[in-house]
């Protein structure tokens, strides 16, 4: 639940402008971890074998919500 809040703060930090709210589910199944905007899956954690790092997740969400938003350092390679 940690790693969820974390993510949560910054997204809502990063997107501001763009996300209204963000929703923390518990889920019934240990070890889910996917998160979603308006039902489209961005990140499964079972179908990526991983967690997102927070880089990558801030340009899976960016992509689908403001594709012209610059991240700054986010979109440094």
């Amino acid at each position: 639940m940690l790693r969820a809040a974390y993510m949560a703060q910054e997204l809502l930090t990063t997107f501001s402008d763009d996300v209204k709210a963000v929703s923390l589910i518990p889920s019934e199944i240990s070890g889910r971890y996917t998160i979603s905007i308006n039902e489209q899956i961005v990140f499964d954690r079972k179908r990526e074998g991983r967690f997102p790092e927070i880089k990558g997740l801030k340009q899976l969400v960016r992509d689908i919500i403001n594709p012209g938003k610059d991240l700054g350092h986010s979109d440094k390679k």
